[in-house]
């Protein structure tokens, strides 16, 4: 079996499509690469954002809950995503834009021993860019150029994922003896692992707090995809995680990957997630997003989810 090679995607939940793509289109400059809608709940928008495919690690993807009311935040919930930038001039160039664009921010500081700037998004959900020192990153990751944002300063992918859970040794131990995390730092209140040593594409930050759990609504964070290289690799996790006392939803098929979901001890929602076929297997790459895409399952009923869904532009 093969190790988990970083993050896939991370799964939100938004309360407007509209406002939701403005924000993540323009003022972030990411790519709207599939315009679908949830398989379990087609009457919703399911909108994915990335590079210029929507590559593995690239993926922000957000559940249109028009009845979302607002988050109460907590413990035992997935509580910050990290962006990869190229430099340090990068997160100047980012505090200069969000306080053009009124978009929520902090001045420029230190978060997993980088260089950051904390930031929110329309209805809270909260963010961290985070200097990648011109690094490497995954070979399969290319930038977009249908925006406005400056090629040296563009979002590169995800980077350090938070997890914030009321006792901290349940997600450690999960992260480190099933699936294989490296620790990398690791005190009474906090770690901080890596799928793939050294690289942040995979990285976690797992805190303990006490208290009640987050409920969720707008600008929540749904779950935490990891990267799986193939569906017999994924078939092998599923049957390593039944045999720890997990509950497996099994393979599902998502068309532009295979899936299965569970939840830690602490109730934070996995998938995990494969490459494959992507989302160019119902569309060019020059056309990605532009439309509305639907698994074969659902598209007997297109007319009908059409006729639901508000337009976005």
């Amino acid at each position: 079996m093969n190790k988990l090679s970083g993050h896939h995607h991370i799964s939100m939940l938004t309360k407007n499509g509209k406002r939701n793509n403005d924000f993540y289109t323009k003022i972030l400059g990411l790519r709207r690469v599939k315009k679908t809608v949830n398989q379990d709940s087609p009457s919703m928008y399911h909108l994915f954002y990335g590079d210029l495919t929507g590559a593995a690690g690239t993926e922000l993807t957000f559940f249109e809950m028009p009845v979302a009311g607002r988050t109460v935040r907590g413990t035992n919930a997935i509580t910050r995503i990290g962006l990869l930038v190229p430099s340090y001039a990068s997160l100047q160039y980012w505090k200069e834009r969000f306080q053009q664009e009124e978009v929520k921010h902090s001045d420029i500081t230190t978060y997993a021993g980088r260089d950051a700037l904390f930031f929110e998004d329309h209805e809270g959900l909260r963010m961290v860019l985070l200097n990648h020192h011109g690094h490497e990153v995954p070979a399969h990751w290319q930038s977009w150029d249908g925006n406005e944002i400056p090629e040296e300063h563009r979002i590169l992918g995800m980077g350090t994922v938070e997890i914030t859970v009321r006792y901290l040794q349940r997600t450690v131990n999960l992260l480190k003896n099933l699936f294989g995390y490296t620790v990398v730092t690791e005190s009474e209140k906090e770690a901080v692992l890596q799928s793939i040593a050294g690289e942040v594409f995979g990285e976690i930050v797992v805190k303990e707090l006490e208290g009640p759990s987050e409920k969720p609504g707008r600008g929540s964070i749904h779950h935490l995809a990891l990267r799986v290289a193939s569906v017999e690799d994924l078939q092998e996790w599923d049957a390593k995680i039944k045999e720890q006392g997990f509950d497996s939803t099994g393979v599902v098929d998502r068309y532009y990957f295979q899936s299965l979901y569970f939840r830690d001890r602490n109730g934070i929602l996995f998938e995990m997630a494969t490459d494959g076929p992507g989302f160019t297997v119902d569309s060019a790459v020059e056309d990605l997003g532009k439309k509305l895409d639907l698994p074969p399952f659902l598209e007997e009923k297109r007319a009908e989810i059409e006729a639901i869904l508000e337009p976005l532009e």
